[in-house]
């Protein structure tokens, strides 16, 4: 089996093949441009790859409600010229394939369920904390879908005494990812995240607020395991602050023991690495290929 896979995020496209056993055969990525250009790209790697199913995992929001007449577009993202943009029904028109389609961070999601670190477990979320935040959530043995899918990076957070950034989200200011993201980061300290040193009070900061969303995912889903990547959380700094605050506000409420006494092996990075949403990506694209054999 041959499926095609595609990590469509707000800064690079990642396309690759692989096969069931969810190892990457062959991969490519290129900066994030126009509809029109970047999916140029994408058709031109995949149009003699002869891959029997396409999973994408794009940013979004995206409509992913089959009845719905816009089903398969890019809805209300910021990306410039992609709003509106009928990105699932561009692939087909130019490759006639079963397709999955959903958000990256549920790809990602799904791929750490499958083969990461949530292999075995019949639930997880995974953040992506990077240009942005997103959250995608795998429960009770599905992703979760609903009126749209998860859009955990704008839940409203309590802002910290000490914070007088106002946050930098277009729709809401200080939401979680206007506060957290690596934009925040950057114009809060005039300097990129990767140049500040370990000790810099900026991963406190960033703790604190990637730690309320954590504990709200745990207070609302119960996942048997919180799984945090991006280019941010590349920090190793950064995952000790995290468990701990996150145990500071559950102050003892959630009484497991995955919580308690093993915090180290309950919010952890990706299993996957940088691959958990190129293998997401493809186990959409699994599913896609074995629905349509059916």
């Amino acid at each position: 089996m041959r499926i095609g896979a595609i990590e469509a995020g707000g800064t690079k496209f990642v396309c690759g093949i692989g096969n069931e056993q969810g190892t990457i055969l062959e991969r490519v990525s290129f900066p994030t441009e126009g509809p029109e250009e970047t999916l140029a790209q994408v058709i031109a790697f995949f149009k003699d790859k002869e891959v029997e199913a396409i999973g994408i995992g794009t940013f979004g929001p995206i409509d992913i409600d089959p009845s719905s007449p816009t089903y398969g577009h890019v809805t209300t993202t910021p990306k410039p010229g992609w709003t509106g943009y009928d990105f699932l029904g561009s692939m087909k028109a130019a490759l006639p394939l079963p397709y999955g389609w959903d958000t990256d961070v549920n790809a990602a999601a799904y791929g750490e369920a499958t083969w990461g670190a949530a292999q075995g477990l019949d639930s997880c979320v995974y953040y992506t904390v990077g240009t942005g935040i997103g959250m995608g959530a795998y429960s009770e043995g599905k992703l979760v879908h609903g009126l749209v899918h998860p859009e955990a990076g704008h839940v409203l957070v309590r802002r910290h005494p000490e914070d007088t950034y106002e946050g930098f989200c277009p729709y809401h200011a200080d939401c979680l990812e206007g506060l957290a993201a690596g934009p925040a980061i950057e114009k809060r300290w005039e300097r990129k995240g990767v140049d500040l040193p370990p000790e810099h009070e900026a991963w406190r900061l960033e703790a604190y607020y990637l730690a309320q969303a954590a504990m709200t995912s745990i207070l609302l889903l119960s996942p048997r395991k919180v799984i945090f990547g991006g280019g941010v959380m590349k920090q190793p700094q950064l995952f000790p602050l995290l468990r701990q605050e996150v145990l500071r506000l559950l102050n003892g409420y959630v009484s497991a023991e995955a919580v308690l006494s093993g915090i180290d092996s309950y919010i952890v990075p990706p299993g996957l690495g940088d691959n958990a949403g190129l293998c997401g990506a493809l186990a959409l694209g699994i599913d896609a290929a074995n629905q349509a054999a059916d």
